[in-house]
């Protein structure tokens, strides 16, 4: 079982690295990094805004399904958010970024 979980773990890095993932974050990658919940709510609230401009006011469940995929974006911007904050750990982890704030170009 442990080798298969290794084995799983390695495909998932190597195609992370394959994308991209060894490269230094942006500035706006270490906001997000930094602020995760910030980063959540700044995009649930305007996508809440817009689908319940955007529902029909004869139904009354409308606003209550406006607010609940409002909150599913700002669970998955947060989730995100997360694993971009263990993605830049690991960074500092293998050596690639020292976790400065000046970025190369």
């Amino acid at each position: 079982m442990a080798n298969w979980r290794r084995s799983l773990g390695d495909a998932f890095w190597a195609l992370d690295r394959a994308l991209g993932g060894q490269r230094r974050p942006t500035r706006l990658q270490k906001w997000v990094a930094r602020h995760p919940i910030g980063a959540a709510l700044y995009a649930a609230v305007p996508f809440t805004l817009f689908f319940l401009m955007v529902s029909s006011e004869e139904e009354p469940d409308n606003p209550l399904f406006a607010v609940f995929f409002g909150l599913i974006t700002g669970l998955v911007f947060g989730l995100t958010a997360a694993a971009e904050r263990l993605r830049q750990r690991r960074l500092k982890r293998l050596g690639v970024w020292d976790g400065s704030s000046t970025t190369r170009r």
